[in-house]
């Protein structure tokens, strides 16, 4: 069963990246080798500090407009909930 990913990047500032995709792994590796020419690279979110896993595009494509829409404060709460520490998940659970 294929499976879509919400995932949150944050730079070493704290600016945070929200984004959807179906190959986690590779596509935070692609952020972290600065492959995109797009916002991520411009603010240098490498860092993937949360993320969660859908079954369907539309129901990871709805999760990511709504937390899109969210304050930041709202938005760190969520991150905090899961990783309080901020560390990177993608060297501690795919490296």
């Amino acid at each position: 069963m294929k499976q879509y990913y919400l995932y949150i990047l944050s730079s070493k500032t704290e600016t945070l990246y929200i984004w959807i995709t179906s190959n986690l792994i590779k596509r935070v590796s692609e952020h972290k080798n600065k492959t995109f020419d797009w916002f991520s690279k411009k603010y240098d979110c490498t860092k993937l500090v949360y993320y969660e896993v859908h079954t369907t595009i539309n129901e990871a494509i709805r999760r990511e407009k709504q937390l899109k829409k969210w304050k930041r404060e709202w938005k760190i709460n969520c991150i905090n909930s899961s990783n309080p520490t901020w560390k990177d998940l993608y060297l501690e659970e795919f490296e």
